[in-house]
């Protein structure tokens, strides 16, 4: 199947990431810009708030508003009033990291994973959980560059990448408890061009990865490492991550280092969750 992204919206991204379809919207990032974005295709309007730092990604919060990860670490941000408050930061005693990709599981816990800011990345980073209660755990480290998370439909595995790894590890998932155990390979992908970057699944358990400098997303079969599918953009290469969204979950919305787009995969995403705290 040939499918092409057209580029939506009118904000013009410093380095867009984190993707996520909630409250009939597209919720995103401009990391380097500092803000947090949501589009609302019914309409085209965009609403920009400031976070005053690199915000890496954003996820809804069950009780309203939203939940943040960045530079100072973990926060609430008020949607009517763009107020952030902070929660907590893991690496507050680490000066060259901040965090980067995240999402909810579907207890509700918001996971999200940090970067080192060195050239070349160290693995001085990690992957940690924030709890409804508001305590925050590491889940995993040896991090450089903490990128997509997803779970299977059932709960059972969760996938991550760490993206100089050039592979898609898996876990085996307690959703009870937040418990990751079995750490393994996936599959490989450093015989493909880019870097695997953000990551979302689809109804059917397939992965939709960005592969970042390649101006790609590939849908893969999580245990062959098959290519089923590429949706390549028309102009950036600078592809950093995709979400399913619209009324059907069948819009596969993808940002770039500048830009948004849209495209009509013929697959069909599963709703995002929501912070439980």
């Amino acid at each position: 199947m040939s499918v092409t992204p057209k580029a939506i919206g009118q904000h013009v991204s410093k380095w867009g990431e984190g993707p996520i379809w909630a409250n009939n919207a597209l919720y995103y990032v401009d990391i380097e810009g500092h803000k947090v974005l949501r589009f609302d295709p019914a309409t085209g309007e965009q609403k920009i708030w400031e976070i005053g730092e690199r915000v890496g990604t954003v996820v809804p919060r069950a009780k309203g508003g939203l939940v943040i990860a960045g530079a100072s670490g973990f926060a609430f941000l008020d949607e009517e009033t763009g107020e952030v408050t902070h929660i907590i930061d893991p690496e507050a005693h680490l000066s060259n990291t901040r965090f980067n990709d995240g999402k909810c599981d579907p207890a509700g816990r918001f996971w999200a994973g940090t970067i080192d800011l060195n050239s070349p990345r160290q693995p001085v980073a990690s992957l940690y959980t924030l709890e409804a209660d508001l305590s925050f755990s590491k889940k995993f480290s040896g991090v450089a560059n903490s990128n997509g998370l997803v779970w299977t439909k059932d709960g059972k595995t969760l996938y991550y990448i760490d993206t100089p790894r050039k592979n898609v590890l898996a876990f085996d998932y307690d959703v009870s408890t937040g418990g990751i155990t079995n750490e393994r390979v996936a599959f490989d992908t450093s015989h493909l061009s880019g870097n695997p970057d953000g990551m979302t699944i689809d109804s059917q358990d397939r992965l939709w990865i960005a592969f970042c400098r390649a101006g790609v997303i590939r849908c893969m079969n999580p245990l062959s490492g098959e290519v089923l599918q590429e949706v390549e953009t028309p102009e950036d290469a600078t592809v950093t991550a995709c979400a399913f969204g619209g009324a059907d979950l069948g819009d596969l919305y993808i940002t770039s280092g500048e830009h948004l787009y849209v495209v009509r995969p013929g697959a069909t995403g599963v709703p995002a969750y929501a912070f439980a705290g």
